[in-house]
């Protein structure tokens, strides 16, 4: 889906106002925080902190292979 944004004067600063099904889409409302993240094909907005999603599956990866270690810290 292509949508025009127009970028309007907000204080000192631009932004722009995202349609309604917009932030339906990306499960947002007023207060919670977006994402933008540079891409090789343009920008993404996401709710999901990219950084911070990459460095939940390193993770899960890590926590998947020493399970059997894991299992035994925990007792």
């Amino acid at each position: 889906m292509t949508k025009p944004l127009k970028i309007i004067k907000i204080g000192n600063s631009a932004g722009v106002i995202l349609p309604k099904e917009i932030l339906s889409r990306l499960r947002v409302e007023l207060g919670d925080e977006l994402f933008l993240s540079d891409t090789d094909s343009g920008v993404t907005l996401t709710k999901n902190d990219p950084d911070f999603e990459a460095q939940m599956k390193a993770a899960r990866e890590v926590m998947a292979r020493r399970r059997a270690a894991l299992r035994e810290l925990a007792k």
